[in-house]
């Protein structure tokens, strides 16, 4: 059985264990395995959500019984206070949450494939009420704007010894910008877009993007070579202010030399 299989026959193991369970209402599947099955692969994991009768979601969260009758319980912990992240003695990961059903107007998700529900339970409770938006692009001026200041900032702490912070502003929050300057670029939208996080799929999405990021993510101890890269970059698209770009270059060579 490959791992895609495995994955979904645990989603209606899991189903199998709720139907025996009379507070269990319904199983909710969510990304990839809810209605994104086509990019369910061998490194996905099992997202969903579990609702149960009222009053009863607490037996849900301090007993694991319910799984563990599914299959061996390898480790889990509670991440939030509506579910677990919890590893299958056999490698096959979880993420979920449980919810009652007067809290399901309040469940934030994209949407999802209802696995299982009893004959009773309302499936318009999981219509999403609070769909996620993406945000609308910020103009270019702002965005080059801002991928210079995060270069300055990082630089001069890089120079202090806060190398870890110096790696963020550049190779977090600078390399930002630059993606976000991939996708105005773009020729058109691509599909496919986490709208919660821009860099699932990225380069997917946009396959010139690797080799630009790979320059510009370089490490904890090299981030004025991935501070040269992405002036660079910004050098292509946009006419920077010569005086940014001379002070950026003279807070690289000094870094270099630390």
């Amino acid at each position: 059985m490959s791992k895609t299989e495995r994955l979904l026959a645990r989603l209606e193991a899991i189903a199998d264990s709720l139907k025996g369970r009379d507070s269990a209402l319904a199983l909710l599947g969510l990304g990839s395995a809810g209605t994104e099955r086509h990019r369910l692969d061998e490194y996905s994991d099992l997202d969903f959500f579990v609702v149960v009768r009222e009053g009863t979601k607490a037996g849900y969260l301090q007993s694991l019984d319910w799984m563990e009758a599914v299959a061996p319980v390898a480790w889990a912990f509670q991440n939030t206070r509506d579910g677990h992240k919890l590893l299958f003695a056999d490698g096959i990961f979880c993420e979920y949450a449980v919810f009652e059903p007067a809290e399901m107007a309040d469940a934030h998700h994209p949407g999802g494939k209802l696995i299982w529900q009893r004959p009773e339970f309302d499936p318009g409770l999981c219509t999403p009420r609070h769909l996620p938006t993406i945000p609308a692009p910020s103009s270019r001026e702002w965005l080059v704007g801002e991928a210079l200041s995060n270069l300055y900032v990082g630089l001069c702490r890089f120079l202090r010894g806060e190398k870890w912070t110096a790696s963020l502003f550049v190779q977090n929050y600078a390399v930002g910008r630059v993606a976000d300057l991939i996708v105005a670029d773009a020729a058109g939208s691509t599909p496919g877009r986490d709208p919660y996080n821009i860099d699932r799929r990225f380069e997917v999405r946009y396959p010139e993007a690797e080799a630009i990021l790979a320059a510009c993510i370089l490490g904890y101890d090299r981030t004025p070579e991935s501070a040269r890269a992405i002036l660079a970059f910004l050098e292509t698209r946009e006419t920077i202010n010569p005086a940014i770009r001379d002070e950026i270059l003279r807070l690289i060579r000094l870094a270099a030399e630390v």
